[in-house]
């Protein structure tokens, strides 16, 4: 190897090393934001289910591959490679967590897409139904998925772990039925839904006078158009690379296109911060005053 390749490499390490302890406390601190008193009227608004949940499912996704990053880099082994139990719970997690975190971004679409188009509000948009969605779809994935808990993962015949099942293939078939309920599907329905929040915002923005609403529909709009193009740029890319070039793409591009892959499930909180300005205040009031009791502490007189 190379000096130039042997500084990459350490350059992707000191990066890997630097995402995993840089991603939790940001996917955390919007968990925390979103539970907030400002937020608690989910009855008005159900999103905000959603994106609590999100928020959980993008954490739990960080956690399962860019530790397992994370491991490999500075340890030399990864927790999927650890034992058979681990190598079932890590490589669920790795198909579970991001198909249900693309589909709950869908349902969010769709429930701005309803508010929008439908006078009366819909059962779709209650609160228990909310959570109702969020845990079928959450029962939905798992059942989908269920087949790697079941069957991947065995010891071979020199001793090694094998994330494949004993009677057929898990990869690369499972990596492109990835591609379709990860990336694709989700990716054309939040176009639809969005082509739709936005025609009918156009038509209400023609016939509403009511600032206050048509500002709050259109940061959301922002929001969700932002969203979904960011999830065609940064996650199709490196689901593709890994379904269908995983054996032939250099080390250096994979591994770009998969910390690009996961960067995407941190965005919601610069995301949140610069469109929706309920959020942004919490964040300010929250930045203030942890700025004001450090500030306090150190002009405490010494005793």
């Amino acid at each position: 190897m190379t000096n130039s390749s042997n500084n990459t490499f350490i350059n992707l390490k000191n990066e890997t090393r630097a995402s995993f302890t840089a991603y939790y406390p940001l996917n955390i601190f919007t968990f925390i934001i979103l539970c907030q008193p400002a937020f608690k009227n989910t009855a008005a608004k159900p999103t905000i289910h959603y994106m609590r949940a999100i928020a959980i499912f993008d954490i739990i996704m960080l956690y399962g591959w860019n530790l397992g990053h994370y491991l490999l880099e500075a340890h030399g082994y990864t927790l999927q490679l650890y034992s058979v139990p681990f190598c079932k719970i890590c490589s669920f997690l790795n198909y579970f967590t991001p198909q249900l975190s693309a589909w709950l971004r869908v349902f969010i679409c769709l429930d701005r897409y309803l508010s929008l188009s439908c006078l009366e509000r819909k059962w779709f948009s209650h609160s228990k139904n909310v959570l109702i969605i969020i845990a079928s779809n959450s029962i939905v994935f798992t059942i989908i998925n269920a087949h790697i808990l079941l069957f991947a993962c065995f010891y071979d015949t020199d001793g090694s772990i094998s994330p494949n099942a004993q009677w057929y293939e898990v990869y690369p078939m499972w990596d492109y039925v990835n591609l379709g309920l990860y990336n694709c599907i989700p990716f054309i329905l939040m176009v639809a839904f969005d082509s739709g929040v936005i025609y009918h915002l156009i038509r209400a923005d023609q016939v509403t006078t009511i600032q206050h609403r048509r500002i709050q529909h259109r940061s959301i709009t922002i929001t969700l158009v932002i969203t979904t193009v960011l999830f065609l740029t940064m996650t199709i890319p490196g689901t593709v690379c890994y379904g269908f070039f995983a054996s032939t793409a250099s080390y250096v591009i994979l591994h770009l296109l998969d910390s690009l892959l996961y960067t995407y499930h941190i965005l919601s909180f610069p995301l949140y911060f610069i469109t929706l300005a309920k959020f942004r205040r919490i964040v300010l009031r929250f930045v203030t005053t942890e700025k004001l009791c450090r500030t306090r502490v150190e002009n405490l007189p010494i005793l």
